[in-house]
């Protein structure tokens, strides 16, 4: 019995190892894909789409505009998630592929009633912002 099971034992071992050095021999594809998340000050629903600031450094801010349509399945340059309670700050996410302005996501409160959620005000005009965006450029 000693005799059948050493020999087995050894192939284990040997056949472990070998298949052990495969996966460790992988070399892993580098996404085409690079980012910059930035934290959301405070963020605009607006028929036509989000106005989103942020900080420009240390002591500026900053805004760009979102069209709604780039959150509909369709166009697909923008996605939506949806934070509940907890500690984590609203942030925008800009996704570049080759160089150039891929998608966008947004981590946003549920809530409404967040201090992060601001409301445009009826008299201002901002239609003409919205319009023939194909990218979003970050400033920093």
């Amino acid at each position: 019995m000693k005799k059948v099971i050493l020999p087995v034992v050894l192939f284990a071992l040997i056949a472990g190892t070998t298949l052990f050095a495969q996966e460790t021999n992988r070399k892993y594809k580098e996404s085409e894909y690079y980012y910059f998340n930035v934290p959301i000050e405070k963020i605009y629903a607006h028929r036509l789409g989000y106005v989103v600031i942020y900080r420009k450094g240390v002591n500026q801010m900053t805004r760009t505009y979102l069209p709604i349509e780039w959150f509909t399945d369709t166009a697909g340059k923008g996605e939506i998630y949806a934070l509940g309670g907890g500690k984590e700050w609203p942030s925008m996410t800009v996704y570049y592929k080759d160089g150039e302005f891929s998608h966008v996501r947004l981590r946003l409160r549920r809530s409404r009633a967040h201090e992060s959620w601001g409301v445009v005000p009826l008299n201002i005009n901002i239609d003409e912002y919205f319009q023939n965006i194909e990218e979003i450029k970050l400033e920093f």
